[in-house]
């Protein structure tokens, strides 16, 4: 896929993968819609991208309301005549023990990480499939194929979109639409919770740089790949848990005691 002139519509735009999956997507001269709740980090970013010759729309949207929603594709509409590619980025994480997990932020997970999206993806496929052509991509997480403890409600979440991926790839089959599941493992980004840099700096997993992560899913955008697991050893867990889980859950386990340590010691966002 030739990313020139792509109407791309992303939400999350301003979080650490968004910002440089923006700046790498506007050097392929890409025009870009980017939604963000945070509006100050919107801003910033749109003007850090107009600093470059590429087409630019920045809309403030909650993407959990469905007036958001529809304002950004009537926009993305009326300035450019549609959406070619979809990229549901935008996320929410919370570490806790399931049984204290805040029932709002087990909401807010769900509402964030798939219903959004897929209500995105929803409002756009009809005028893809006319077309003949377009591309959904959903950004899941190792976490998507790995149930991890304590972190029940985000693997939920991204199990729910690497399924709805697979299920919507193989609906799509001969449209000339194609989804692409995308799934990192942990980046160096404000997004993760304390957590998630202590279990990095005591071994129990590995940090990527948020550009190396955005010159993957280009690549993947480009190459129109189905799926795309990142980092070693990792992708190679998630393999492995799809064929042998019990091999992965005895490892996994030895390291519950550290994590509800964690917990107690309420190191949390």
């Amino acid at each position: 896929m030739n990313l020139e002139s792509q109407r791309i519509l992303i939400t999350g735009a301003s979080g650490g993968i968004g910002q440089a999956l923006c700046i790498q997507l506007a050097q392929h001269n890409s025009r870009l819609c980017i939604l963000d709740r945070n509006q100050d980090s919107s801003e910033r970013l749109n003007a850090e991208l107009k600093k470059l010759p590429v087409d630019i729309l920045a809309i403030h949207a909650d993407i959990t309301r469905a007036e958001d929603r529809e304002r950004a594709i009537n926009n993305m509409a009326q300035a450019w005549g549609g959406v070619d590619i979809l990229i549901n980025l935008a996320g929410v994480m919370d570490f806790a023990r399931f049984d204290e997990e805040d029932p709002g932020i087990i909401q807010r997970i769900l509402q964030v990480n798939v219903e959004a999206p897929m209500q995105l993806t929803r409002s756009v496929l009809p005028q893809m499939v006319e077309r003949g052509r377009g591309r959904i991509v959903n950004v899941g997480s190792m976490f998507g194929s790995i149930g991890f403890p304590c972190f029940a409600a985000y693997s939920a979440s991204k199990f729910a979109m690497r399924g709805f991926s697979q299920a919507l790839r193989r609906e799509l089959s001969g449209s000339g639409v194609g989804v692409t599941y995308v799934s990192p493992r942990a980046v160096k980004t404000p997004f993760n919770p304390p957590i998630v840099h202590r279990m990095a700096e005591l071994g129990m997993m590995h940090m990527d740089e948020p550009s190396w992560v955005a010159r993957k899913i280009v690549s993947a955008i480009v190459k129109e790949k189905d799926e795309a697991y990142m980092g070693f050893p990792e992708s190679m867990f998630a393999r492995i848990n799809a064929i042998l889980p019990g091999v992965v859950s005895r490892s996994i386990t030895k390291q519950v005691p550290t994590l509800i340590s964690f917990t107690q010691q309420k190191l949390k966002v």
